[in-house]
C-alpha cells in the first residue's frame, strides 16, 4: 500500500474532528530557499536596577514575555535560584518590566522568588506571574497601574515540584506543573498532575486547584510516522504552555504544553471538557522552549536572551501560520554537563514543522540572539 493510501486508510478510522486540522498531511511541504531574518536588541537590563543587600544591581536574565495593551512584561530572573534561593549578591527578587515596543522601561515590580511563568490576564487586564519552578512555588498578581498582590496555594503541590508558564484557555487559567518529583518520589508518577487548573480568591490572596492531565497520561501520536498509534506519556519536565492560535495550519485552537527536556509537546483538545479532552503527542527533534505562530507578514518576534540580558526584536520574511520554536538543546535530558558541546549547540531560533516535529534553523543577522521566552506581534 503507496504512502498516500495508507493514510487515507488510516484516516478513515479517526475522528472527524482529527481528519480536519491534527492529521499530518500526506505529501512533504516543497522545499524553501532559506529566509534571512534580522535581529535587534530592544532593551538590555544592564539599562535598568533593582535593590539588593549589596545596593543597586543591574537586571539580568530575562525569561517569559507577555503582552498587554500593546506593551510587554518581562520577568527578570536576577539570579535567584528555582527554589528560591538567593543569588550570589543576597538578592531574593525577580523583577518584572513593562516596556513598550521601543523598549522604553514603563514600570517595574521587584517579586520575591525566580520569576519564570508570566502571562497576561485578558479578562481582568492585570499580569500573572508564578515563582521558583523547582520547589517553594508561588503566585502574584500584578495591576498594570498599581502594585503585585501575593497569592499562595490552598495546599502542598501533589506533583512534589514547582510551577512555571501560565497560560489564559477560554477562562481556564492553566499552569505547567514543573520539575516533578523534586520534593517527592521520583517522577514520572501517575499521580503527578502535568497541568494545573487554577482560581485565584482575592480573599484570602490564595490559589486552588487540580490537575487537568497527569505526566503518565494516555496520548494519540500526532507525528507524521507513527501517526494515530496510541501510548501513554512520561513527562519529567512540564514547562512552557500556550494556546494555539486560530491561524494555525495544525492543532488550532488546543492549549499546548511543552515538555522541554522529553523533546515533546502535548496538544490538547477541549482540555476544560474531561469527556471530550483529548491528547496528542508530538515529539520533537530537539528541546524547545516557548512557541510562537506568525500571524502577519509586517509583524515580528519579541524574545528574550537569558545569557545576553535582553529582549530583542526579529523581523523578517514571516508567513501567516508558520510556526518558529525557541530551541534549547542544553535543556535537553541527557545534555552533557558542559554545555554547549559537540552535538549540542547554544540556542537558537528554530522553524517547526508541525508535521513531523522536525526544527529547522533560521539564519538570524544581527547582534545575535539565544532565544528563549518568546512571543509574535502584530
Amino acid at each position: 500500500m503507496g504512502q498516500v493510501a495508507a493514510l487515507a486508510a488510516l484516516a478513515a478510522l479517526l475522528p472527524t474532528a482529527a481528519i480536519a486540522g491534527r492529521v499530518a498531511a500526506a505529501s512533504p511541504a516543497p522545499a524553501q530557499r532559506p529566509a534571512t531574518f534580522t535581529d535587534h536588541v530592544v532593551l538590555n537590563g544592564a539599562r535598568l536596577t533593582h535593590p539588593t543587600p549589596k545596593g543597586p544591581k543591574a537586571l539580568s536574565q530575562p525569561d517569559d514575555i507577555t503582552d498587554l495593551g500593546g506593551h510587554l512584561f518581562v520577568g527578570f530572573q536576577n539570579g535567584v535560584g528555582p527554589q528560591g534561593q538567593p543569588s550570589p549578591t543576597g538578592n531574593l527578587d525577580s523583577t518584572i518590566v513593562e516596556v513598550t515596543g521601543t523598549g522604553h522601561a514603563v514600570h517595574q515590580w521587584d517579586l520575591v522568588g525566580k520569576c519564570d511563568g508570566l502571562t497576561a490576564d485578558p479578562a481582568t487586564g492585570r499580569v500573572i506571574a508564578t515563582v521558583n519552578e523547582d520547589a517553594h512555588s508561588s503566585f502574584y498578581s500584578i495591576d498594570p497601574s498599581g502594585a503585585a498582590t501575593h497569592y499562595r496555594y490552598t495546599r502542598p503541590l501533589p506533583s512534589h515540584g514547582g510551577t512555571d508558564a501560565v497560560s489564559f484557555f477560554h477562562g481556564l487559567m492553566l499552569i505547567s506543573a514543573s520539575a516533578p518529583g523534586t520534593t517527592g518520589k521520583a517522577a514520572p508518577q501517575p499521580s503527578y498532575p502535568a497541568v494545573y487548573e487554577a482560581r485565584l480568591d482575592p480573599g484570602t490572596r490564595q490559589v486552588d486547584f487540580h490537575g487537568l492531565f497527569y505526566d503518565t497520561a494516555g496520548v494519540t501520536v500526532a507525528n507524521a510516522e507513527g501517526q494515530g498509534s496510541r501510548g501513554h506519556l512520561g513527562l519529567t519536565d512540564p514547562d512552557s504552555n500556550e494556546v494555539v492560535p486560530s491561524w494555525s495550519p495544525r492543532f488550532a485552537g488546543d492549549f499546548l504544553l511543552t515538555s522541554q527536556g522529553d523533546k515533546e509537546q502535548i496538544y490538547v483538545e477541549h482540555p476544560g471538557v474531561r469527556h471530550q479532552q483529548k491528547l496528542w503527542l508530538l515529539r520533537l527533534s530537539d528541546s524547545v522552549d516557548d512557541t510562537a505562530w506568525a500571524s502577519t507578514s509586517s509583524g515580528a518576534i519579541y524574545t528574550t536572551d537569558n545569557g545576553r540580558d535582553t529582549i530583542n526584536r526579529i523581523t523578517g520574511p514571516f508567513q501567516r501560520g508558520q510556526v518558529y520554536s525557541a530551541v534549547t538543546p542544553c535543556d535537553a535530558n541527557g545534555a552533557p554537563s558542559t554545555c554547549p558541546g559537540p552535538g549540542f549547540p547554544p540556542d537558537y531560533l528554530g522553524r517547526l514543522d508541525l508535521r513531523t516535529g522536525r526544527l529547522t534553523r533560521v539564519r538570524v543577522s544581527g547582534p545575535g540572539v539565544a532565544p528563549q521566552g518568546m512571543l509574535f506581534q502584530r
